[in-house]
This record gives C-alpha cells, sequence and structure tokens, in this order.
C-alpha cells in the first residue's frame, strides 16, 4: 500500500491523504483536510544563504497553459489541496508543538516558545541555515494542522497561536531575514494549510472572524510571491504553485493568471528538450519530475488548462532519470544529492529502473549524452546486479546545485560503488561544503595550484561499441592550464582507462584522483599500483597506472583518508553523515602531465596482468583481467580504442 501511495505522488502529485492517510481501493474518509503525499524533496535547505537565488527564463515559454473556458472554469474553481509538510514535520509530534518544540535534520529538539504558541524567531541553536528556514517554513507544525483539522481544539488552538505569532512578529517584507524569505513558498502551504484545517475542525464554510489574521497574511504573502519569483528553477516552480494556491483560496483569477505565465516561461528553462534539469543535481532533477506533475494536478484542480508541454518535458525527465539510474538502483550522486533511490514510477521508463528491472519495460537507450552535461552509460538492462554503470560529467559552469565535477566519473560493477562522488555536504558555508563542492570531492585530474574557474567543458568526441564506449573531454580549469581526459569504458571485462593529459605556462601539480567507497580499504603497493577492497567482500577493485610519455616519479600514487587540512579522504551519502573514505592520488608535478589509470574490479582472487608495446603510431597495452584477455590502445590522435 505505501509503494502503491509512493508511485502514485510521483506520477502526478495527485494522491492525498484524509488527515495524513491515504488508502488504495477505497472511498471511506474520516474527518480532516486532504493532504497531498509528499514529495521526493531533497534534504536540507534549498539554497545558499547570501547568494543570488534567481534564474531567469531563458527558453521559449509555453504557449499551452491558460484558463479553462467560463463555464468549466465555475466547475473546477476552488479546489487547492493541502500539499503537505514534505516530512519536515516527522520529528516533531503534537506534544512536541503543544510545548513550543522544534526538531529537525537530527539536531537535538530545541523548545523555541514559551509553552503558549509565543515563538523566538531569531533562534538558530546550532547556526544551521537549514534548520533556520525549515522553522521559519512553519512546515514543522504539520502534525498539529492535521490533529485540529479532525477537531483536536487544543492543537487548533496552539498551531494557529504558533502561525498569528510568526505573522505578528515577521510583517511584510521579510526579506531581509534569508531564512523567512527563501521559506516563503513553503509558508505560504502551511497558511493554505492552516486555513482548511480551521474549516475543518470547525466544521464550518466562512472563515471566523477572529482568523481573518490568515487571509491578510496570505494576501501579504501572495505579494511577496508576485514581487519576488526565483525563475526558471525548482523554487520558482514551488512560488508558482504557492502563489497559484493562494489565488485558488481567495477566488484571486490576478493571481492565477500570473503564476500560470510563470510555470510557462518556467517549464522550457528548467527542463530542456532532452529532460535533463538545469539543477546540475540528480537528486534535484527527480524532484523536479515530481514538482511539475504536481503544477499539473494544481492547475487541473482549479479551473486551468495545464496544456501538454509540461508532461512532455516529464516524460522526457522520466528517460533521463532512467539513465542516470545506476546498477544499484540509485541515481548516480551527482551535485547536490544524497544518495537517493530511483523511485519506479509505473508506465515510465522509470519503473524499470526503480524496481531494479523487476517490472515495466526497459529503456531503449544504453548510454544517454546530454548536451547539459551528463553522461550516463552502463553494460546493459540485463539482471541489474550482473551490469556494470558510469556516469561522466561536461557542459556548462557550475550554477544553482551543481558542484565543480567536470570531466569526474561514477563507476558501480560487481554489485558495488566501485568510484563514488564526494558527495552532499548540506548548505551550511563552511569548510565541508566548500570541499565537497570543488574539484577534490571528485574523480578528475585536479591542478590545485591554481584557482578553481569553473569552467565550461567540451565534449569533443564519443564513439559507442557494444563492449566499448570512448569519450574524450576538454576544457581550461585554471589560468594557463589545459586539460583533456579521454575515457574508455570496457564490458566483458569490467574496466575503466581513463588518459589525462594536461599543460601549463607555469609549473603545477597534477593529480588525478579517485574516489573510494568508505565501506574498503585501500592499499599502495607500488608506484604503479593500488588495492581496495572491503574485508570478507569478493570483490576488490585494483586500480594501476601505466607510464606513457612520462616516467613515474616516486609518490606517484599517494593515499589520503580521513585529512583535514587540506580535506581529503571523505564521502558524505547525506547531508548529516560523513564517512572517512579511501582517495588514491594519481600525482605528477611540473608543466605537463600525462596520466594513464586504469580502474579493473574484480573477483578478490582476481588479478591484472599487462604488457606494452607499439603497434605502428598506436600504443599498445595488452591485459589479462582476471583471466579476460583484451587490448587498449592509444591512437596517435589520442584516441583510446579497444582492439581486442
Amino acid at each position: 500500500m505505501v509503494r502503491w501511495v509512493l508511485v502514485l505522488a510521483l506520477i502526478s502529485g495527485a494522491a492525498v491523504a484524509q488527515g495524513g492517510v491515504a488508502t488504495a481501493g477505497t472511498t471511506e474518509t474520516r474527518p480532516g483536510i486532504a493532504i497531498a503525499e509528499d514529495l521526493p524533496e531533497p534534504a536540507g535547505a534549498q539554497f545558499v544563504p547570501g547568494a543570488t537565488n534567481v534564474i531567469p527564463a531563458a527558453g521559449k515559454a509555453a504557449t499551452d497553459i491558460r484558463t479553462r473556458s467560463e463555464a468549466k472554469t465555475l466547475a473546477a474553481a476552488g479546489t487547492y489541496t493541502c500539499p503537505g509538510f514534505s516530512t519536515v514535520d516527522d520529528a516533531t509530534p503534537l506534544s512536541s508543538i503543544l510545548q513550543d518544540t522544534y526538531t529537525w535534520g537530527g539536531f537535538k529538539p530545541y523548545k523555541v516558545g514559551n509553552g503558549s504558541g509565543n515563538i523566538n524567531w531569531k533562534l538558530n541553536p546550532y547556526g544551521n541555515p537549514s534548520w533556520y528556514m525549515w522553522f521559519h517554513s512553519l512546515r514543522w507544525l504539520g502534525q498539529g494542522i492535521t490533529a485540529a483539522g479532525q477537531g483536536d481544539t487544543n492543537a487548533l488552538q496552539h498551531v494557529t497561536a504558533i502561525v498569528h505569532d510568526w505573522v505578528l512578529d515577521n510583517p511584510y517584507s521579510w526579506k531581509a531575514n534569508v531564512g523567512a524569505w527563501e521559506s516563503t513558498m513553503h509558508r505560504t502551504n502551511v497558511l493554505i494549510c492552516t486555513r482548511q484545517a480551521v474549516l475543518a475542525g470547525l466544521q464550518v464554510d466562512t472563515l471566523p472572524a477572529q482568523y481573518q489574521w490568515l487571509d491578510s497574511a496570505l494576501l501579504n504573502h501572495a505579494t511577496f510571491l508576485v514581487n519576488n519569483w526565483s525563475g526558471a528553477w525548482n523554487h520558482g516552480t514551488d512560488e508558482s504553485i504557492a502563489l497559484f494556491g493562494v489565488g485558488c483560496t481567495l477566488s484571486r483569477q490576478d493571481y492565477k493568471t500570473l503564476a500560470q505565465q510563470r510555470l510557462a516561461a518556467g517549464i522550457t528553462t528548467a527542463i530542456d528538450t532532452q529532460g535533463s534539469t538545469n539543477e546540475q543535481s540528480t537528486a534535484y532533477a527527480q524532484f523536479n519530475y515530481s514538482l511539475w506533475g504536481r503544477a499539473v494536478d494544481v492547475l487541473k484542480a482549479c479551473g486551468a488548462d495545464p496544456g501538454t508541454t509540461i508532461n512532455t518535458r516529464r516524460a522526457l525527465m522520466a528517460n533521463w532519470l532512467a539513465l542516470a539510474t545506476n546498477s544499484l538502483g540509485n541515481l548516480h550522486q551527482i551535485g547536490d544529492s544524497e544518495v537517493v533511490r530511483t523511485a519506479p514510477v509505473v508506465g515510465t521508463p522509470l519503473e524499470y529502473a526503480g524496481s531494479l528491472g523487476a517490472t515495466g519495460i526497459a529503456p531503449t537507450d544504453r548510454v544517454g549524452m546530454y548536451s547539459a552535461g551528463y553522461v550516463f552509460g552502463r553494460s546493459g538492462w540485463g539482471t541489474f546486479a550482473n551490469q556494470a554503470s558510469y556516469s561522466i560529467r561536461y557542459g556548462p559552469g557550475r550554477q544553482l546545485h551543481g558542484h565543480s565535477d567536470h570531466t569526474s566519473l561514477t563507476y558501480t560493477a560487481r554489485g558495488r560503488d566501485i568510484l563514488i562522488d564526494g558527495g552532499h555536504a548540506g548548505y551550511q558555508n563552511d569548510v565541508w561544503r566548500t570541499w565537497a563542492k570543488g574539484p577534490f570531492a571528485s574523480s578528475a585530474m585536479t591542478t590545485p595550484l591554481s584557482a578553481d574557474k569553473l569552467p565550461a567543458t567540451k565534449l569533443t568526441r564519443s564513439l559507442l561499441k557494444p563492449n566499448a564506449d570512448f569519450y574524450e573531454l576538454s576544457d581550461v580549469p585554471g589560468t594557463g592550464i589545459s586539460r583533456v581526459r579521454g575515457v574508455l569504458v570496457l564490458n566483458n571485462p569490467d574496466l575503466i582507462v581513463t588518459l589525462d593529459r594536461a599543460s601549463s605556462k607555469t609549473a603545477q601539480q597534477f593529480q588525478t584522483l579517485w574516489h573510494l567507497p568508505a565501506d574498503q580499504k585501500a592499499t599502495v603497493y607500488s608506484r604503479t599500483t593500488a588495492l581496495a577492497a572491503k574485508p570478507g567482500e569478493d570483490t576488490r577493485t585494483i586500480l594501476f597506472q601505466v607510464p606513457y610519455r612520462q616516467a613515474l616519479p616516486a609518490g606517484a600514487i599517494l593515499l589520503k583518508q580521513a585529512q583535514t587540512k587540506p580535506i581529503q579522504g571523505w564521502t558524505y551519502p547525506n547531508i548529516n553523515t560523513r564517512l572517512s573514505a579511501p582517495t588514491l592520488m594519481f600525482a605528477r608535478s611540473g608543466t605537463t602531465a600525462s596520466i594513464l589509470s586504469f580502474i579493473a574490479p574484480v573477483k578478490a582472487t582476481g588479478a591484472v596482468t599487462y604488457t606494452t608495446r607499439w603497434s605502428g603510431t598506436t600504443y599498445v597495452v595488452d591485459l589479462s583481467v582476471a583471466g579476460v584477455r583484451t587490448s587498449v590502445g592509444i591512437t596517435a590522435g589520442g584516441s583510446l580504442v579497444r582492439l581486442a
């Protein structure tokens, strides 16, 4: 039943719960307000404090989102379902609300008021922007609002006292308070939910006079949303939905019309013609897929025609997300993304990807290359545990939820992570977020003596074959530095080969980093070879480099783990968990570098041997990978090719 509810919510955002409970196959309801199922909203605040968060709509606006004819509008008007509280309320039960105690994100419960609903809205005891933003969102009151709608008079009195206290203590405009500002769209929805709970709890159809402040607050929030649109990304979409909700609730067609116009302007930038999100994060892509589904349902329910553009772009994104699913059933961890499962949305390619192939139909493509800066590939769509999968980043410079991760790889094989990303450290402006979103948290060649230029990276060449995929990427990661990475991904045997070439006008350190899972122990055996394995597991990864046009110096392989000066050797599977994880560094120094790397996941008893030779102008590495023989060549033009 839970899975049915989740899938339905992700398809369209239409699933609702009476008093917070949804059931399948029955029409029976109990007193309370209808509450939509939570969307897969990424954890933490969705903003960087102090940064500009407006993304102009760059694409041609959709022309098919419009108000319906008058007769249909009158028949459909007035329905806006409380959109829920996005799990922010999960840790704050009604008993805590009645004591003015708020809990979020693994932090200890904190008493934020005097016990009578008089709250100190300036509190931020943990110095965490996410804690503070969700505090001002009022979403933490969700369980109290649900109870109030079911007729609990104590809950109604206390929740409305807290909400009213926010309104009194934070008069319009609250833009100078970044936490209150950034949570406006969420708080707008909480105000609507509270209004619905008052009507349902008191069993009346018209808002009583003593609660008219709720409508005044909604008008102020609508004014704020009218004057402050974040544009074409999830914030702007959320804001438009909330503004439409005020228009629906208070019968303000002007609000609804403006919200429709903004949704029409935003959709073609937020999701491009290949289905990529502009937010540079796989987790936010999944959230946007569901959020735009919610937009469709909201428009339909209150007299507007959502047209076809939104669902057309969502269908493209569903395929994008399916290809972005690794062989473990998770989205490749890219950008501000925790380790997130792919949702098995029925009737889309996501059903197959999210169910690990148990149901649905497999996508037709084995590899996806997207101009927004992603390559997603896999050995095949057969039994997931037997497949390998990879991601490569390139494209436009970093923005929104993106990281400085260009040319980096993630890789899964043999039923486990092989190469990982440093992950998502949350939104607190500290050294950990700086590291996690910077180049040194990714499996790429880095130049630590130069400032990161946040480069745009080109995919200059690619060639796909059934048993080997080749890509070449180039960019300028720092002033006076050129960087070219060739990537060859083999199937049978599972093997990744990269050739990193770089040159600089001044002497540099060149470090090709390989980030390994936290559950593995890594050991450096020589200046060519290192091993990584989880004790007792029947898989190990052999990482080695072959001298190519450059001798290997002493210290050519270094192991970095759990270091703080500088930070290296960590991973964040989620924003509240930082784990020590081995990072192998293939190092050079000078004005040029040529680093030829091999990453081979094999059985625990498997070995890799190789010899090298020249065949004309092609440099050839003949390998035996756990008994499977193959040869890899580097052509005179720098292409990596599988020869046998």
